[in-house]
């Protein structure tokens, strides 16, 4: 993963005056920027309905050529009846659903929404026809992806209705009430990269036809995650986090961050930051989980300052903490994880992502590493009845798990990487090469011999995940790729 912000830093002085020179003319020729009044306004038919495309582009088609290797999902859930049923978010690649335990996949929002990037899912316990999306990844990397609001399906996920909060953009967590699919609450950080009012925790009681926006602290300051009491619906807990990017770094934590907790449903909240237990000093990006188990337990991962942060525990609703662990691997790069989730039968058992799976069973003391296929972890769902069953989401895609964690479904059949540059050589018939995040750089086929593009037909290349590649015109199998920090690196395949 890239941490530190990459700087170019100027050029040669015959290299600025070759770029102004082909700048100026360039500049001259642009067309006058429109006025802001004079723009049309979003319109999602644009993208779903193929009648509404410019003419001139009619002819055009997309065509998959993979590869079938998943890319960061920030969004799992389960269905709760159906024990082969789940659904994954991928952060530029819409919804997907498998009915065979994660063994093959399918995307279900392609074609019926303009949904590309998926920060938060949920099925409603009381009623899995009923699947509500959060768009906008909520995990603010560099290279972060907006989104258009929340959707809705009520007929697990044939079609789908747009629910608002376009605005928001990032949405981090998207929880149903336990016994009645119109009653939801999201969590938003709102614009990653400037100060905005549509950030917070809303709420909606009809299906998402209104929400109101009952916890909002400034406009700098967003929700990072939500979690209800099972046991009692109109208990919850919200963490907020000061948060803004920039192209070149963030600025994170302190401020208004902290945790609070409505006992009315969400009409007011009381704040948890100060109470005995909780970490003194400035306070950053908060993971929050109360156990479905017992009501009184809630587990928290804090970031705070001078490494007072870590795994803390409640045994009586928020109102007094212990810092049950202090190691700091478990707040590694907060504004990336931080995700906690209480196991929903066993009140001593907890799940902690970070850059990999952790397992705690004797209550947040000690824990245990979990595998899974891919690293940088970002959400676990665990069956509310049967706890065997799990889902996680992490940099390598979604995979799924029936027996506790001990053996996980391949994230090879997934083609939702994501790449962060692409270019084509001069082959015959060319090929396509890029660097995909939290992966290798990949040279593919863009058509095949064998009937389909397989891993037959693709192979790493020069460079590492942030890889500009270029191709040697004389010799295709040559490529020079970048890498972290400046280095340059050849490959011949």
């Amino acid at each position: 993963m890239l941490n530190s912000p990459q700087f170019c830093r100027g050029a040669r002085s015959a290299g600025a005056a070759v770029l102004l020179l082909i700048a100026a003319p360039l500049a001259a020729q642009r067309a006058p920027r429109p006025a802001a009044g004079d723009r049309p306004a979003y319109d999602p038919a644009l993208y779903t309905d193929g009648t509404r495309t410019n003419s001139a582009l009619k002819s055009l088609r997309w065509r998959l050529v993979g590869p079938f290797r998943g890319g960061r999902s920030t969004a799992v859930t389960g269905d709760p009846t159906r024990p082969l049923v789940f659904y994954f978010g991928a952060v530029n690649g819409g919804v997907w659903k498998t009915t065979n335990a994660g063994q093959s996949w399918e995307n279900i929002t392609d074609g019926k929404t303009d949904l590309s990037s998926v920060g938060a899912i949920s099925v409603a316990p009381s009623d899995p026809n009923v699947i509500w999306v959060g768009s906008g990844e909520g995990k603010p990397r560099e290279d972060i992806t907006y989104g258009t609001g929340v959707y809705r399906s009520t007929d697990g996920g044939e079609t789908w209705t747009p629910r608002g909060l376009a605005n928001t953009q990032h949405i981090t967590s998207l929880r149903v009430h336990p016994t009645n699919p119109d009653v939801a609450f999201v969590s938003a950080l709102g614009h990653a990269f400037g100060p905005s009012p549509d950030r917070g925790v809303f709420r909606t009681t009809d299906g998402g036809a209104t929400w109101k926006k009952v916890l909002f602290l400034n406009d700098s300051t967003g929700a990072a995650d939500i979690s209800i009491d099972v046991t009692n619906p109109r208990i919850l807990y919200a963490s907020m986090w000061k948060f803004q990017r920039s192209p070149w770094g963030m600025d994170a934590g302190a401020g208004r961050s902290g945790l609070w907790k409505s006992t009315d449903g969400g009409d007011t909240w009381a704040e948890l930051t100060f109470n005995p237990g909780m970490p003194k000093g400035l306070i950053g990006k908060i993971g929050v989980s109360v156990s479905p188990a017992n009501g009184q337990r809630v587990y928290a991962n804090i970031e705070a300052q001078d490494s007072l942060g870590g795994v803390f525990r409640s045994d009586n609703g928020g109102a007094t903490w212990t810092r049950t662990n202090s190691e700091q691997k478990f707040v590694v790069r907060p504004f990336y994880y931080m995700s906690i989730t209480a196991d929903p039968v066993n009140e001593n058992t907890v799940y902690i992502m970070n850059l990999q799976v952790s397992r705690s069973i004797d209550g947040g003391r000690t824990f245990t590493t979990v595998r899974v296929p891919h690293g940088d972890t970002h959400i676990m769902w665990v069956d509310p009845k049967n706890p065997q069953r799990l889902i996680n989401g992490n940099d390598g895609g979604a995979t799924v798990s029936l027996d506790g964690g001990r053996t996980w479904s391949s994230q090879n059949n997934q083609p939702t990487s994501q790449f962060y540059h692409v270019t084509t050589d001069q082959s015959q018939p060319y090929r396509i090469l890029g660097a995909q995040q939290d992966n290798t750089t990949v040279n593919i086929a863009h058509r095949s011999d064998f009937g389909s593009i397989t891993e037959r037909d693709w192979w790493p290349v020069a460079g590492c995940e942030n890889a500009y590649i270029a191709v040697d015109p004389r010799n295709p199998d040559v490529t020079f790729g970048g890498c972290y920090m400046g280095p340059a690196l050849a490959s011949r395949s």
